[in-house]
This record gives structure tokens, C-alpha cells and sequence, in this order.
């Protein structure tokens, strides 16, 4: 059986933020401007962003939950405008607004409505593509008659002054020279951005409209080889073992060594997550799938920062499955990189560019630093 996804949505909170608005709003640690912003700023090609933050008090504005269900609430895929009742509701997400109830649970509440199946997803980016992996699955399977798969993540939270009380420098860095080496924190400090995105997922296509058939969702994690990269609640120790926070002998043990800040080994991740996700990761997926790079229209990648957009496409030829960059299509730029929502708004984007014809496909891919997995996603434009 197969499923398809009828319509897309996507919100984005309060107004753009520029990068010269950044330090504003989030704070200036220790009340001091930051060495490197520009240096990040300048290499990861993104020049505004959102912040479910007020700009001016710095105050919560939405929380993920909200960002989600808003997101939902702008799916319209029938020829009515109305959304359906909804059978599955899948949610991915690096940042729930609490340990539990689930984060899915949190944007039932919000949308109210019948009883449902709810899953939530955990992990970094690929969280976002275990829940549309969860919601095509239950659709193709005839195990619900529709569902909804989303993305969200709310990183400026983590990266307000107050919560970023020092940096982990790595003294050999030079950061004019290597500008992914400068910090394991303050690295992400000026990459993570808010929103949220929304799929509705059918087992046929939107009538009278175009619709993406899910061919296929890989997803594969590398964590038996590589520690952990990307991580927030734990320290990571010299040997490279995670401690977290429930290890530390009070809460107050664990603020002060910084365990709840979100941090990067960036010298991890710039030696380890081109070559494991696409090296790797593509490789294993084009001999499983059987796949040619001139099949495919549109290739949507992922990725934090424009610093490694020729590494991918580098990695990509080396491997003989090239993708002219022409093919490319990237939203980075103008909404940031807004971890596990970042495939949902830029398939939204693309979706309502008018750039699709039916029968083109195209090949989608998230990878995460987490502890480094990665998820390919194949899809077919349908009439």
C-alpha cells in the first residue's frame, strides 16, 4: 500500500531576526560581545532567522508545542480547506518542553479534537523523519486512515545569556582560519533557530491537486562507531563517555559544570559527519534502493551550515552519486536551521514554490551530529 502526503505547513515565530539582532536578543555572555559570531556568521550562510523569543524583554513567546500545533493547524489538504479528523499524530522533536508527558501528548492537548494514536520521537534532527517514518508507516500499512507527521525544535531557548554561563574553548583552535574548531558551544550559539513544520500523510492523493508519494524512508545510525557529538544534559568526559546531569549529587552540581547547556565536539563533527552519513550512509542506501543520482529532480539536503555544502557535494561525487546544484534546493539561508523541522518547512517551501511537475522525484537528507544517524527520504510528485 502505499501513502502520500497531501499537504504541507509550517510556522515560523515573531519576526525574522538578522544577524547583526542576534546578540540582542539572546543575550552577550559574561556581558561581553562574542570573538567568533561573525566568523560563524559568515561561514554558515545564514543571514536571519526566528526566535520564539520576544526581541525586546527576551521572553518565551510560544512554546514547541504551541510552534507545533500551529504548524498543524495549517494543513489544509482537502478541497474544502478544512483538516481532517486526524487518526495518528507522530511529533519529532530535539527540544520537548518537558521530560514528559510525551511531546506529542503536549500538541494533542493544544488541538483538542477526537482521541487519537499519538508518538513521539526523540534524538536530534533525524527525530523529525522518525515521526514521518512512524506516520507512513501506520498509512501504508492500513494500521490509520490518515496521520500527521511533524517537525519542531525551539533551540534559542538553550541559547539565551542566562543559560550560557561559559564556553568550552579548544585552545589550538584558530578561529579565522578554522571557524567550525572555535567553540564547542558558542559554535551553535549562531546556528539554532525556531519553528515548526506539518505533513498530512493520506493512503491516496489530494483530488485535484499534486501530492508527494513516500516511496521509501532509510533511516541508519553509526553510534556503535563514534561517540557522542551533539549533546545537551551531560558533560562529556575525556574519554568521551557522556556524564548526565542525574550523575551529578544535586541539580545545582549539575547547572554549575554546565550540563544543560546544548553543546558540539565541533572537531568531532568536522571530521566525522560528511564521511559517515553521505560517505557511508548514501552509499548504503543507493545499493539498498538501487538508486541513480540523474532519477531524482530535487535533492533537499540538510544541513547546519553552509561551511559544509561543498563537503557534501564533494562526498557525494567521490561516492559517484553527484547531484548538480542546480538540483539543490535549500531554505538555510532565510529560516536558519531549525534542527528537526528543518526538512518539514523545506519541503513546505518547496511544495508551494509552483516548481513541482508531476512525476518528478526527489531524494531528501537529514543528517544528525547527535551521535551521528542519518535519514534519506524518497518521493515521487503525483497528479
Amino acid at each position: 500500500m502505499s501513502a502520500y502526503i497531501c499537504d504541507t505547513g509550517s510556522f515560523l515565530p515573531n519576526r525574522p531576526i538578522r544577524n547583526d539582532e542576534m546578540e540582542d536578543v539572546l543575550g552577550k555572555v559574561s556581558g561581553l560581545p562574542s570573538r567568533v559570531r561573525r566568523i560563524i556568521l559568515r561561514n554558515n550562510g545564514i543571514r536571519q532567522r526566528h526566535y520564539a523569543l520576544d526581541p525586546v524583554t527576551g521572553r518565551i513567546t510560544h512554546t514547541n508545542a504551541e510552534l507545533t500545533a500551529e504548524a498543524i493547524r495549517r494543513l489544509a489538504p482537502r478541497e474544502d480547506g478544512v483538516l481532517p479528523e486526524i487518526a495518528c499524530l507522530c511529533c519529532g522533536t530535539s527540544s520537548p518542553d518537558q521530560f514528559f508527558p510525551g511531546h506529542a501528548s503536549m500538541v494533542h492537548g493544544l488541538l483538542g479534537g477526537q482521541p487519537m494514536e499519538v508518538a513521539s520521537t526523540a534524538g536530534v534532527c533525524v527525530s523529525g523523519v522518525a515521526a514521518l517514518k512512524y506516520a507512513w508507516m501506520s498509512v501504508a500499512g492500513g494500521h490509520a486512515k490518515n496521520a500527521v507527521a511533524t517537525g519542531s525544535d525551539v533551540g534559542s531557548t538553550f541559547l539565551r545569556s542566562s543559560y550560557f554561563e561559559h564556553s568550552a574553548t579548544l585552545p589550538d583552535a584558530d578561529p579565522a582560519t578554522t571557524p567550525a574548531l572555535a567553540f564547542n558551544a558558542e559554535f551553535l550559539r549562531w546556528m539554532l533557530s525556531d519553528g515548526a513544520g506539518a505533513l498530512f500523510l493520506a493512503p491516496t492523493p489530494a483530488p485535484g491537486r499534486l501530492s508527494l508519494r513516500i516511496d521509501w524512508i532509510d533511516i541508519i545510525s553509526y553510534a556503535h562507531e563514534h561517540e557522542a557529538c551533539m549533546y545537551a544534559g551531560a558533560v562529556k568526559q575525556e574519554s568521551g563517555r557522556l556524564m548526565g546531569w542525574r550523575e551529578f549529587p544535586t541539580l545545582r552540581a549539575a547547572a554549575e559544570a554546565n550540563a544543560f547547556a546544548v553543546q558540539q565536539d565541533v572537531r568531532l563533527l568536522n571530521d566525522v559527519v560528511v564521511g559517515a552519513t553521505v560517505g557511508k550512509g548514501l552509499a548504503e542506501v543507493r545499493e539498498r534502493r538501487n538508486l541513480r543520482p540523474d532519477a531524482f529532480d530535487w535533492f533537499l539536503p540538510h544541513y547546519s551550515s553552509a561551511y559544509f555544502r561543498e563537503k557534501v557535494g564533494a562526498e557525494m561525487e567521490r561516492i559517484g552519486f553527484g547531484i548538480p546544484y542546480g538540483k539543490w534546493f535549500t531554505n538555510l539561508a532565510t529560516v536558519g536551521n531549525i534542527g528537526a523541522a528543518s526538512i518539514y518547512v523545506m519541503l513546505d517551501a518547496l511544495f508551494r514554490s509552483g516548481s513541482l511537475r508531476a512525476g518528478q522525484r526527489i531524494l531528501g537528507f537529514v543528517p544528525e551530529s547527535g551521535r551521528f544517524s542519518v535519514g534519506y527520504i524518497g518521493l515521487t510528485v503525483t497528479a
